[in-house]
């Protein structure tokens, strides 16, 4: 008998749609290539595409059909880019739903979806005005894809993925930027700009959200009522913590002006220090207890061993971190430089590049258990030689 595929009920739908709108828009285009004449004023074309305005986005006359910001995201307009967005959206969705729930996974999806194409299309609306013949067609799931891999990137960041039968491993921390350097040199080589800006959207609005926006259940409170959590203020989330090592310094400086910036303007609510504790809390929750296989989101809790490695690698990391800002000359260890503002009470909060509070606390029975109940990674750790080395290093 055939295994059953158990895709969650969201992600089915998105699946759906994605396969039903990309055919409809295919039939639309076909049907109006062969019948296209110079009277159709609602059909525009586009070199030799040919699509219709109310179901993908065109900057010059989408702006009378705003569910286009949606609906567009589920458009791919060829056979690979729909088989790749159909397998990205199966295995992300499953992984996510099960993760977060149904309404948090949808939460999500809405506002990477219809964010970053909003933010194009006010692009390529002004691009449109100044350039008469510059209306290119904003469509595809770059912005979803890069979306998704952020949110990996948060939950399971040293889980490591094994392709070509092991000749390459990546660990999912570094897929991110991986995804925006892919688009950066199709941009440059084939011209998908479209594709690059919706992917480069994408990555900041899923971030942003993350970081400051979502609510999330406490994995580490032993009461019996549900504490939720907004935001993620943990180290392994910082927005210099998505870049080589070599650029964390001018990325976080970068950052927490932008950050400082953010808090005057009162977009952001700068973390307390409280709220950096309980977050770094979580991570390490996250890391003790795991979370299911992105490839098989049903299995966990069994084998605790990777888990733990895990959690062991990312203490090291955050020890690192915050040895090397502590003998880095002058720089406090309250942020990058010491561009991160104060809270009232005189405490440093954590701007978007790195965070000042490093906690690696024992997680009680009943945290850890809570932890558990999500299952784990199959995280694959590197030659414990070199792992313990690096973490007496950072100790020291």
């Amino acid at each position: 008998m055939p295994p059953r595929l158990n895709v969650p009920p969201l992600t089915r739908g998105l699946i759906v749609a994605l396969v039903s709108l990309s055919f409809l828009n295919g039939l639309l285009r076909y049907r109006e290539y062969l019948a296209i004449s110079a009277e159709k004023a609602n059909v525009v074309k586009y070199g030799s595409i040919v699509s219709e305005p109310y179901l993908v986005i065109f900057p010059k006359y989408s702006y009378l059909y705003p569910w286009v910001l949606f609906t567009a995201t589920f458009i791919e307009q060829n056979i690979l880019g729909l088989v790749l967005s159909g397998v990205t959206i199966f295995f992300g969705g499953r992984y996510l739903e099960r993760a977060w729930s149904s309404a948090e996974f949808a939460k999500f999806m809405l506002v990477t979806a219809t964010i970053p194409n909003f933010l194009s299309f006010v692009i390529y609306f002004i691009l449109a005005a100044s350039i008469s013949d510059h209306n290119p067609i904003i469509n595809g799931t770059a912005a979803l894809q890069s979306a998704l891999l952020v949110s990996f990137k948060q939950l399971v960041p040293e889980h490591t993925v094994s392709l070509f039968r092991n000749l390459l491993r990546i660990r999912v921390k570094h897929f991110p930027v991986l995804h925006l350097l892919f688009h950066l040199v199709s941009a440059l080589l084939l011209g998908t700009h479209t594709s690059l800006i919706l992917a480069l959207f994408g990555f900041l609005t899923s971030w942003t959200y993350l970081r400051f926006y979502k609510t999330s259940p406490s994995l580490t409170d032993s009461s019996t009522a549900a504490t939720a959590i907004k935001g993620d203020a943990s180290d392994t989330f910082a927005f210099a913590y998505f870049f080589p090592e070599p650029l964390h310094t001018p990325v976080a400086k970068v950052a927490d002006a932008v950050y400082e910036g953010l808090v005057a303007v009162r977009i952001c609510t700068p973390f307390s220090t409280e709220d950096i504790e309980s977050h770094n809390e979580q991570a390490s929750a996250r890391a003790e207890g795991g979370l299911p296989s992105i490839m098989n989101p049903a299995r966990g809790g069994r084998n605790l061993g990777g888990s733990r490695a895990e959690a062991e690698r990312r203490r090291a990391l955050a020890l690192k971190a915050l040895d090397q800002r502590l003998q880095a000359g002058g720089v406090p260890a309250g942020g990058a430089g010491g561009m991160t503002p104060k809270t009232p009470g005189g405490a440093r909060t954590p701007g978007l590049g790195t965070t000042p509070s490093v906690q690696t606390p024992s997680l009680g029975t009943q945290g850890q258990a809570t932890a558990a109940g999500l299952g784990e990674t199959t995280y694959v750790p590197e030659e414990q030689s070199g792992s313990k080395g690096e973490e007496k290093q950072a100790q020291e």
